[in-house]
């Protein structure tokens, strides 16, 4: 006979199909996933069997499914073959069921599943929502071990299964990282019974409310929208023949300026500590990088799911001591581990240079402060480093009175060029990002140097007639002002 599924429904007994019914009055015995299913007591089984005891005593879910689906395949290979019920629809959140069909599959034996209502369709019904507009549908707990929801924010979502008050905790810590803490959720309890109740509440107050195993979450979408296929579909629009000219015009080349420019207003944003404005050119750099993707797009280069998953595959790669079995206990282990691999990636691509360096890698179009830390960095990590603070200030002072002392221009900027470095040097040796450091007081000596001009205006007196001592007083009283 073999084995079949059968689907019991949401929970009302109306709700089971006829042949559901007939076959359940038919069968000498039914096993149960669970029992504890509203409309069990008043199903026409003759003998009933169930796993709850198994539940009671499992310590995880995935050991406990997989032994149910053996036993049930056991069952199933008698002459007189097994019914197995299970809340809902066979195929709609029911692990046991997908581990059967694959044990089945593997030892010939014919499964036969008997369609019932799954909870989504009262879900619907009782939120007056229509599936095809691209609802999502979630497990529940699936979402509670993730760190970021896989969840579109314009589109709906339905999280099914949301029995604990600790699922609900981590649900809401996830759902956090991309919805507002005040985005109002929809708690759905016993949908398809008599005791169906809807309870609306704030996401930062999901885990105070009391939720069990019939409990399910609607998400609704966010306002205004915010995802990134709506950024991708603006922008394709943009591009079409429907969109702009000018949008139409660009080309990877034409864009270079505006993504140069993009990236430097987000230093500055960092640098002003201006959050708000920080996001908005988050925003514009992202822009850009959308924008070259379409381009991309259009002549069949690469797409934004291919650059997004090369860096995905990338992340994952280079962190063995994440999702691997490699041990990096500080972040110096975590670095060596990263330019190991980034060596045998230039390799496994032909990109490998004949010896490798340990310089490979640092970007050509970095600017010269920054490339000089992140050079001396490398040369650092395979130990060409000083052994105490005190030389490397000692190498400051030496390249300072090199420069001193020479007498050509071109001596001159050889040596200042050496004390350039060295200060590079002792910036790493500080942790401070040199580069960084030198855009904040240049920032710095705008803001004074402003003051002197706001200053001497208000007095009425134009610069160049004024003194320098007069222009050092201001100098210092726009520092005293915290300028």
């Amino acid at each position: 006979m073999g084995i079949i599924i059968l689907g019991l429904g949401p929970g009302d007994p109306e709700l089971l199909t006829r042949r559901a019914w007939r076959i359940l009055s038919e069968a000498e015995e039914v096993y149960l996933r669970t029992a504890r299913h509203p409309n069990v007591a008043e199903l026409p089984i003759r003998t009933l069997h169930s796993f709850d005891a198994w539940y009671d005593a499992a310590e995880d879910f995935d050991t406990l499914y997989q032994r149910i689906a053996e036993k049930i395949l056991q069952l199933g290979e008698r002459p007189q073959g097994v019914v197995y019920a299970v809340p809902g629809h066979p195929l709609v959140g029911e692990q046991t069921v997908t581990l059967i069909m694959q044990l089945a599959r593997a030892r010939n034996v014919p499964v036969e599943v008997v369609d019932g209502l799954s909870f989504i369709e009262p879900l619907l019904s009782a939120l007056s929502v229509d599936a095809l507009d691209g609802i999502q549908i979630h497990d529940a707990e699936n979402i509670a071990h993730m760190h970021h929801p896989p969840l579109n924010p314009d589109v709906p979502a339905l999280l099914a299964q949301l029995y604990s008050s600790a699922i609900a905790s981590d649900v809401k810590l996830t759902l956090a990282n991309q919805y507002p803490e005040t985005h109002e959720v929809i708690l759905v309890h016993s949908a398809g019974t008599a005791s169906q109740r809807l309870e609306r509440v704030p996401l930062y107050a999901l885990d105070r409310q009391a939720v069990d195993h019939l409990t399910s979450l609607f998400v609704p979408p966010i306002q205004p929208k915010g995802s990134f296929e709506y950024f991708q579909e603006i922008m394709a629009h943009l591009r079409s023949p429907e969109g702009c000219p000018w949008d139409r015009k660009q080309t990877h080349e034409s864009l270079r300026p505006y993504l140069l420019e993009e990236t430097y207003e987000v230093l500055e944003a960092l640098d002003s500590g201006d959050l708000e404005l920080l996001k908005r050119e988050l925003g514009d750099l992202l822009l850009q990088i959308v924008f070259h993707a379409q381009i991309a797009v259009e002549s069949g280069e690469f797409s934004m799911a291919d650059v997004i998953a090369h860096v995905c595959q990338k992340l994952i790669r280079r962190h063995p001591h994440v999702w691997g079995n490699v041990k990096a206990d500080d972040p110096e282990q975590v670095h060596a581990n990263w330019d190991q691999i980034k060596r045998q990636e230039r390799a496994a691509e032909g990109r490998a240079e004949s010896p490798p360096s340990a310089l490979d890698g640092v970007p050509k179009a970095l600017p010269a402060l920054a490339a000089a830390a992140a050079i001396h960095a490398r040369a650092a990590r395979v130990g060409f480093e000083w052994e105490r603070l005190e030389d490397v200030i000692a190498k400051v002072r030496e390249e300072l009175d090199e420069l001193l002392e020479a007498t050509e221009a071109d001596s001159r900027r050889e040596e200042f060029g050496d004390l350039l470095s060295s200060l590079v040097n002792l910036a790493r040796w500080y942790e401070v990002d040199p580069e960084a450091a030198l855009r904040e007081n240049t920032l710095k000596f705008v803001r004074r140097f402003q003051y002197i001009e706001q200053q001497a205006a208000q007095q009425g007196k134009a610069l160049q007639s004024m003194t320098l001592a007069e222009m050092d007083a201001l100098w210092n009283a726009a520092k005293a002002a915290g300028l």
